[in-house]
């Protein structure tokens, strides 16, 4: 096999890394989804429950989404950094150093160049949260809709926004809660613990309001459309006119444009976060 059919089979094999993940994901969904009648509104279907001392562990819909979107990340991350140059000659290059040149730019503006290397993790939290939202578009349950994901992802974050505190010493830290009164101490812990909170519900909150809001309006213009041409002879009666074009406004919206906002949104909240935690910055 020559390089050149030896290169079309490796980004052959890249580009089913990204696709099939997604496929396997959407196959379990029409798989496991029971039928449903009228307006449902539930959280992630679970697919397996294994058996453990304390409490079962639940494999959901939203934990396999995200790994699916994980997998896909991790193709696509391989696919556009295969066979860098110098100097660019493949489309695919630009596109990599494009985005590393604008998260390395954002980190830059909000974190100083102290943080650089806090990049990657920038660029992961960007793409985890993006693709997670955007895989809606493809019939699945967004990873971003399970405050269990989102959870997580504040839970790192805050672990990094304490470990930077503590630079300045355990008793420092200790003492920044009795801070300017110890009558503030229970207020101060409580600030402290309401971060990764307040990240968690603001990002789920969004994409899941979303959710909701999109299923209520589809479901209120299918009745509207029976209301208005149900009279139409036939078959024409029983097709939800109403519904042709606006749900698709909608999904523009909520699992576009809200979903690449709250992906930012959170970004930019780790980085201003971890920045501020930082002794030097005071």
């Amino acid at each position: 096999m020559n390089e050149k059919a030896k290169g079309r089979l490796i980004d052959g094999l890249l580009l089913a890394m990204i696709i099939v993940p997604f496929l396997l994901a959407i196959t379990l969904r029409v798989l496991y989804k029971p039928a449903e009648e009228g307006i449902t509104i539930s959280g992630a279907l679970v697919y397996l429950e294994i058996p453990l001392p304390l409490q079962p562990l639940l494999v959901t819909e939203a934990m396999v989404n995200s790994w699916a979107v994980v997998i896909a990340l991790f193709g696509a991350s391989l696919f556009l950094t295969r066979n860098l140059k110098l100097r660019p000659e493949s489309k695919r290059q630009i596109i990599a150093e494009w985005v590393v040149e604008k998260v390395n730019g954002l980190v830059a503006q909000n974190m100083g160049e102290k943080f650089m290397p806090f990049a990657p993790y920038i660029a992961a939290i960007l793409g985890l949260s993006a693709a997670s939202s955007l895989s809606s578009l493809l019939g699945l349950y967004p990873p971003t809709a399970d405050i269990s994901v989102i959870a997580g992802w504040a839970i790192i974050t805050f672990t990094l926004i304490t470990h930077y505190k503590l630079k300045s010493g355990v008793g420092s830290y200790i003492k920044g809660f009795f801070e300017p009164i110890p009558f503030f101490a229970p207020l101060n812990i409580i600030g402290e613990v309401a971060t990764p909170v307040s990240m968690s519900f603001r990002h789920y909150g969004n994409v899941m309001s979303g959710t909701v809001i999109a299923t209520l309006i589809c479901a209120a213009l299918q009745g509207l459309s029976k209301s208005l041409l149900g009279w139409l002879p036939g078959a024409l009666g029983n097709v939800p006119f109403l519904q042709i074009g606006l749900p698709a406004v909608l999904s523009l919206y909520f699992d576009l444009f809200s979903g690449c906002m709250q992906a930012f949104i959170f970004a930019m909240l780790t980085m201003l976060f971890i920045a501020q935690a930082d002794p030097a910055a005071e």
